[in-house]
């Protein structure tokens, strides 16, 4: 199971539950260096490594000694996001990750995503219920309903042109910018 969870990592929906409250964000984001050290390189730099992931994702350096409770949500998600990233996985499971966040954070974290999976050649599982946000980061999506895949495909064929009254029917209720304005 310890290779497994070096190859795959998650970040969750809410950052503050999944952050030890009694942990500095340093000591956060190196704990999956120091369980798995006999995996990693032994010349890494386990303070430098957690350092510059924390940097990667937004947070500066100064603020290393500071505990959860004393960032934003974005924030936490951000030091939530670097945690999953120590041990160089080749997917990340986000369940949710940007749904308790204000839309202007969601946005924000969503480019971060991006620019990770291009950077790192990561690949995502990504967990959600804000359709928007699927078509915005997803290739290819599963729909489910009552945990049983409804429909699955290319995101552009299935938000184009979806084959299931269930999948209209969701497509329909999300919010966008379009339903907006053709109501006002």
């Amino acid at each position: 199971l310890l290779s497994f969870r070096r190859k795959v990592q998650v970040v969750f929906q809410d950052p503050f539950a999944s952050l030890n409250p009694k942990m500095n964000i340093l000591d956060i984001v190196c704990e999956p260096l120091i369980i798995h050290k006999k995996f990693i390189d032994n010349s890494v730099n386990i303070v430098k490594k957690a350092k510059n992931l924390l940097e990667n994702v937004g947070i500066d350096n100064n603020l290393c000694n500071r505990f959860p409770h004393e960032f934003s949500g974005g924030q936490r998600q951000r030091i939530a996001i670097a945690r999953a990233l120590a041990l160089e996985p080749e997917i990340i499971i986000c369940d949710e990750a940007v749904s308790a966040l204000d839309v202007s954070i969601q946005s924000q974290v969503i480019e971060l995503l991006i620019q990770l999976r291009n950077q790192h050649s990561l690949s995502y599982i990504f967990i959600a219920h804000d359709l928007p946000v699927v078509k915005d980061l997803a290739d290819r999506v599963i729909v489910m309903k009552s945990g049983k895949i409804i429909e699955e495909g290319d995101v552009k064929e299935i938000f184009s042109n979806p084959k299931e009254i269930y999948t209209k029917r969701l497509l329909e209720a999300s919010p966008s910018l379009e339903k907006m304005y053709e109501n006002n």
